[in-house]
C-alpha cells in the first residue's frame, strides 16, 4: 500500500471518525464482557485484549472502518482450553494463533478462503449461534427467579427500545438499567465482579508461565490452530461486509498479518485472541466510520472508560450479559437458511447441516469448516464427473469414441469403462477435442486404455490432443501417445 493512501485512511473526516469510534466503544463493552464470561476468563483479560487489538489493527490492518476485539467465535474455541488447563495456556495459544495468522498472510494463503462456500459460511454462523446460546443454558439452569426476571427485562429492553429510539445501543441501555436496579435493590444474583477483576490502569506485560516443552506444545497447538483459523474466517467475512457496504476493497493479506500481529500483542499484554466483530463494524459504518481513526478510537476510548468506570462495571449483573448473549445468538443465526433447506440443492443443504452438526458435536468451529470444505470438494467432483459424456460411433471397421467433459481422478474410470475391448473393428479413434485432462490419474487411464487396445492388434488414434486443452499432457507425452 502506498503511504499517501495509508495516510488518507487516517485523515478521513477526523471528527466523524472519532464520534463513530466512541459509539462503537459503547457497542463493544457489553459484548466483550459477555464473551469473557463465555470464555471463562476475567473481564480484564478480554477488555485489555480488545484495547490492544483495536489500536494495533487500526495501524496494521488491511480493512479501514472495521472493528476488531476479543469477542466472537474465538472465545468459544478458547473456552475449552481455559476450562481444562487455565489462563496461562490460553495466553500461549493466543501467541501461537497470532503467529500462525501472520504466516498465513505473509505466505498469501488468504486465497484459500475462496474455498469456503456460502453454505459453509451459513453453517459456521448457525453453529456459532447455537454454541453461544448453549453456553448460557447452565447459567439459566442454576439461577434464582430474580435472574430470570432480569433476563426477561433485559431482552425486552434490547428488542423494544430500538423501536422507540436507536440513537444509543440497546445492549448498553440494558446494562445500565439492570445495573441500576440491582444497585438500588440488592438481589441474590451474580455480578461481573464475581467473574474476575476489572482493569484499573494500563495493561502490563504478562507472558504465559507454562512449561515450554513438547507436552505443552501438543496441548496448546490444536487450540491455537483452531483459534487462528476461526479468527481469520470471521475477520475476512467481516471485511467482506465492509467491502460490500462501502463499495471499496480492503487488503485481505494485510488484514491477516495485521490480525496476527494484534493477537500476538494481545497475548503479550495478558489478553485473549480476537477477531473482526460484525455487529460493531456495521454500527461503526452506520455512524460514519470509514477510516482507521474510528477503529483506533474504539479501542482507546474503551480503555479510558474501563479505567474511569470500572467500579460501576463490576456491579453489572450477569443476567444482563446472558440477555445480551441470547440476543447475539438470535441475531447471528441465519433464520432464512431454514427456509432455504427446501429451496437450495440438497447437496448444498447437506454441506450446511454437516458443518453445523460437526461444530455442535465437537465444539470446534475449525473442524466444522474443514468438514464442510471437504464435503463441498467431494460434491463438486461428483457433479463434474456426472457431466462427462462418452459416445461411440461405429462405421466401416472403425470405432470412434467422442469424449466430452472434465477427466480427473473421479471420472477417469468412465473412459476405460466406455471402451469395448472385444470390438470387431480394426481401428479405434478416441476424440478428446472437447475433453480436458486435469491430473496424472486421467492421463494414466488414457495410456492404459491405448495400451490395452494395442495389445489386441488394433490401430489406435487419439484425435484432438493439444497442450492448451489437455492440461498435464505435455508435448513429449503427446508424442508418446501418438506413437503408440
Amino acid at each position: 500500500m502506498q503511504f499517501s493512501a495509508y495516510r488518507a485512511q487516517w485523515a478521513h473526516a477526523p471528527l466523524r471518525e472519532v464520534l463513530a469510534g466512541m459509539v462503537g466503544t459503547f457497542a463493544l463493552i457489553p459484548e466483550v464482557i459477555a464473551f469473557s464470561y463465555v470464555a471463562g476468563v476475567s473481564p480484564a483479560v478480554s477488555l485489555y485484549a480488545s484495547f490492544v487489538i483495536s489500536v494495533a489493527i487500526a495501524i496494521t490492518g488491511g480493512r479501514p472502518g472495521m472493528i476488531s476485539g476479543a469477542a466472537g467465535s474465538v472465545a468459544l474455541v478458547a473456552a475449552a482450553l481455559v476450562h481444562r488447563h487455565g489462563t496461562p495456556y490460553m495466553l500461549l495459544a493466543t501467541l501461537l494463533a497470532g503467529l500462525l495468522q501472520m504466516l498465513f498472510g505473509l505466505l498469501r494463503l488468504q486465497v484459500l478462503m475462496r474455498f469456503v462456500s456460502a453454505e459453509i459460511r451459513t453453517g459456521f454462523v448457525n453453529a456459532l449461534a447455537i454454541l453461544i446460546f448453549s453456553a448460557q443454558v447452565p447459567q439459566m439452569l442454576h439461577a434464582t427467579w430474580h435472574s430470570y426476571a432480569l433476563i426477561a427485562l433485559g431482552l425486552a429492553i434490547i428488542y423494544l427500545l430500538p423501536r422507540l429510539n436507536d440513537a444509543i445501543p440497546s445492549p448498553l441501555v440494558c446494562i445500565v438499567v439492570l445495573t441500576a436496579i440491582t444497585m438500588w435493590h440488592r438481589m441474590p444474583v451474580r455480578t461481573v465482579a464475581d467473574l474476575g477483576a476489572l482493569p484499573a490502569g494500563l495493561p502490563g506485560l504478562a507472558l504465559p508461565h507454562v512449561p515450554l516443552d513438547v507436552a505443552t506444545l501438543e496441548t496448546v497447538l490444536p487450540y491455537a490452530i483452531a483459534m487462528a483459523a476461526v479468527g481469520l474466517l470471521e475477520s475476512l467475512m467481516t471485511a467482506r461486509v465492509v467491502d460490500d457496504a462501502t463499495d471499496t476493497h480492503g487488503d485481505p493479506r494485510m488484514e491477516c498479518t495485521g490480525l496476527g500481529l494484534s493477537n500476538i500483542l494481545a497475548g503479550v499484554f495478558g489478553g485473549i485472541a480476537g477477531c473482526g466483530m460484525i455487529g460493531q463494524t456495521v454500527g461503526n459504518l452506520r455512524y460514519g466510520g470509514r477510516g482507521r481513526l474510528s477503529t483506533f478510537t474504539a479501542g482507546a476510548f474503551l480503555l479510558a472508560l474501563m479505567v474511569l468506570l470500572h467500579r460501576y462495571v463490576a456491579q453489572v449483573p450477569v443476567a444482563a450479559l446472558v440477555a445480551i448473549m441470547i440476543m447475539v445468538s438470535i441475531s447471528t443465526f441465519a433464520w432464512g437458511s431454514l427456509r432455504d433447506l427446501l429451496r437450495h440443492p440438497k447437496l448444498s443443504s447437506l454441506v450446511m447441516l454437516a458443518t453445523v452438526g460437526v461444530v455442535v458435536a465437537t465444539h470446534d468451529l475449525a473442524a466444522g469448516v474443514a468438514v464442510g470444505v471437504l464435503l463441498s470438494g467431494v460434491f463438486f467432483a461428483w457433479r463434474v464427473m456426472a457431466l462427462v459424456a462418452i459416445t461411440r460411433h461405429g462405421t466401416d471397421g472403425t470405432d470412434r469414441y467422442v469424449v466430452k467433459g472434465q477427466l480427473f481422478f473421479a471420472s477417469a474410470d468412465l473412459l476405460y469403462d466406455a471402451i469395448d475391448f472385444q470390438t470387431m473393428a480394426h481401428t479405434v479413434v478416441i476424440d478428446v477435442t472437447e475433453a480436458h485432462f486435469w491430473d496424472i490419474t486421467s492421463v494414466g487411464m488414457l495410456e492404459k486404455t491405448l495400451a490395452k487396445l494395442q495389445e489386441r492388434g488394433l490401430t489406435v488414434t487419439v484425435a484432438g490432443l493439444h497442450p492448451d486443452r489437455h492440461g498435464v499432457i505435455a508435448a513429449h507425452a503427446q508424442q508418446e501417445l501418438l506413437a503408440m
